[in-house]
């Protein structure tokens, strides 16, 4: 009797707990999704003009639409012209090391180009590229 319940104190004892594995591989991948970073969209799509020297830009994260009669779109918004700076410094702000990318409608007016761009450097953000797509 004595040699039975030692043998199943022995069985009992070889089992192993996989509970704090199990919290370790949640917390990782709880950390994964909240450090990634995600494709943003600037809410509508535009008809981009050609370049043949235009070049991939990476880490670009304010992502500035303008449509073909001038509207301008950040984060899936429509945005009027005298809010876009306030827009872009928040959204600096979240991410201080992104970059500006304007894609403006090839039938877009300079104008309302023009006046993106100098809304994103009044916010501080230099770095401001134009899309455009490679021919």
């Amino acid at each position: 009797m004595k040699q039975h319940f030692q043998n199943l104190v022995e069985e009992e004892e070889a089992n192993i707990d996989m509970t704090p594995m199990l919290d370790v591989v949640f917390i990782m991948l709880i950390f994964f999704i909240v450090t990634a970073s995600f494709v943003k969209e600037a809410g509508i799509d535009v008809n981009r003009p050609e370049a043949s020297t235009a070049v991939q830009k990476d880490r670009a994260n304010i992502l500035i639409a303008i449509s073909e009669n001038n509207e301008i779109w950040i984060n899936k918004r429509q945005v009027d012209a005298r809010a876009v700076q306030a827009n872009i410094e928040r959204l600096h702000a979240e991410n201080p090391q992104g970059t500006v990318v304007i894609q403006a409608d090839k039938e877009a007016k300079t104008d309302t180009l023009i006046k993106v761009m100098d809304a994103s450097r009044a916010a501080g953000v230099f770095d401001v590229s134009i899309a455009a797509q490679d021919e």
